[in-house]
């Protein structure tokens, strides 16, 4: 058996333009490649019956993250809450979370100002346009 390694992180989303406007422009991640899925295998594979799906990774220096529209769409959950068991989050770091949450723009969600923990690492939680959770961190 090989060891596994990790691939990507990836994110549904219900607008795959949107959500690739916002990771670019609000974390400057760099597009890698943009492509679509469908067919039989990959319908079984995610179990979704007459599943196809648009496609769009961007590269968070060295981390891939995958972004995806699917058709058909699964219903919304309402936002996640952090505390849900399964709840998932994107961690990603900046030299400055203040810096960079006093450069957010105004339509960017977010949970609280920049926090520093007990641990001593500041932190600071965004929503995409989707609503799903983004942890910012120093690094």
């Amino acid at each position: 058996m090989s060891d596994p390694t990790a691939h990507h992180v990836g994110i549904t989303v219900a607008d795959l333009d949107r959500a690739v406007d916002f990771y670019t422009e609000t974390f400057d991640l760099d597009p890698l490649s943009e492509f679509a899925v469908g067919g039989e295998a990959f319908a079984e594979a995610v179990a979704v019956e007459g599943a196809s799906a648009a496609f769009a990774h961007l590269d968070a220096d060295g981390a891939r993250v995958e972004l995806v529209e699917y058709d058909p769409a699964g219903d919304g959950d309402a936002d996640p809450e952090l505390n849900r068991a399964g709840a998932t989050h994107l961690g990603l770091s900046v030299d400055d979370v203040e810096a960079f949450y006093d450069g957010l723009d105004d339509d960017v969600e977010t949970l609280s100002p920049p926090r520093t923990t007990e641990s001593g690492t500041t932190i600071l939680f965004v929503r995409d346009p989707e609503g799903n959770l983004i942890e910012v961190l120093d690094a």
